[in-house]
């Protein structure tokens, strides 16, 4: 029995009764441990799973980045001069080709390397050069030039230019280096003349109520400046220099052709020819193309190319920085050029 107020009586002693205790707190399901164990070694294989692959892309990317490097020192490593071995008399061929400028693949440099190569391989009968240039720089077409003249007299073997499209102006100041000049009976020859080019904004200027602030020191520094009206003084002067390059390159033309040059009037005024009328007025010799002037002139049908070639590295960085210097010297009007 109980007591009015419920408080359990104790079991008589011997009795084998067990007198009831406090309810114990329920014990957690025997799935809930598994299940987080689970859950967590879910979790740390994604963890390592994740791991593994950025280490993957980061190792994979540090591979292609060595790969760029090797490859940019390969291109700069590699040479120049890719021409085949001559396996006997040959004929050597070198390629003028683009506008004559320090940075470009008709520079001086690149030229005169592939011209030395040719005149100085013994198998080589005579050489050719094949060009196709609208002209350009007056400086590096002379030294073309004067390289082409030496390199006759100390080999004592022959040069032949052989145009295509177009050899104008500082590329025909090239081509009378030669012996024989051969032609397309469409070719562009001739321009023999110089230019100075520029912008002029003074109009522009006064229009816009903009004014220039030029200090100089140095009464001529400002020559040819864009945004200054042109001096007469100073126009007159920029004249003169490029008709003296005017000159130097007639001469050059006369030197080369000699007796074969019927002037004109208008040989020397800038006019250009089709190939044709080039070999009428003695500025050519003949129509013909480099098969033609290997087989039948210089007797040696197997044609070896000596054209040097800037690699992609250095090619990419002199466009980048002639760009830049080009563009500044036609801001300022400086820029002469055989075109």
């Amino acid at each position: 029995m109980t007591t009015p107020d419920d408080t359990p009586t104790p079991a008589p002693e011997g009795s084998g009764a067990v007198a009831p205790t406090a309810a114990a707190p329920a014990a957690a399901p025997a799935t809930t441990r598994p299940a987080l164990e689970a859950s967590l070694e879910t979790l740390a294989r994604a963890l390592l799973q994740d791991r593994r692959a950025e280490r993957r892309w980061r190792i994979f990317f540090r591979l292609a980045w060595l790969g760029v490097v090797l490859a940019v020192l390969w291109l700069l490593m590699s040479d120049r001069n890719r021409h085949t071995a001559p396996s006997g008399p040959h004929t050597a061929l070198v390629e003028l080709r683009g506008e004559i400028a320090a940075d470009t693949e008709a520079s001086a440099e690149l030229m005169l390397s592939g011209l030395r190569s040719a005149f100085e391989d013994v198998g080589a009968r005579a050489v050719v050069l094949r060009i196709n240039s609208p002209g350009g720089s007056p400086v590096q077409s002379g030294i073309i030039n004067d390289e082409i003249r030496r390199l006759k007299a100390l080999h004592k073997k022959k040069v032949y230019a052989v145009v295509e499209e177009v050899c104008a102006s500082g590329a025909y100041y090239v081509a009378v280096a030669a012996d024989e000049i051969y032609v397309d009976k469409a070719s562009i020859v001739g321009s023999i003349g110089v230019l100075m080019d520029g912008f002029g904004f003074t109009g522009l200027m006064d229009k816009l109520g903009v004014e220039r602030r030029l200090l100089t020191a140095g009464e001529n520094k400002g020559m040819l400046d864009p945004f200054t009206a042109q001096d007469p003084k100073q126009r007159a002067y920029a004249q003169a220099m490029i008709d003296q390059v005017h000159q130097q390159f007639i001469r050059v033309v006369r030197e080369g052709r000699g007796a074969r040059l019927k002037e004109t009037p208008d040989t020397f005024s800038g006019l250009f020819w089709n190939g044709e009328e080039a070999v009428a007025l003695g500025l050519a010799d003949k129509l013909g193309n480099l098969d033609y002037v290997a087989r039948e002139v210089i007797q040696a049908e197997e044609v070896i190319d000596y054209t040097p070639h800037d690699n992609v590295a250095e090619k990419l960085a002199k466009r980048f920085g002639a760009a830049i210097g080009e563009g500044a010297m036609r801001a300022a009007g400086g820029l002469v050029r055989l075109h």
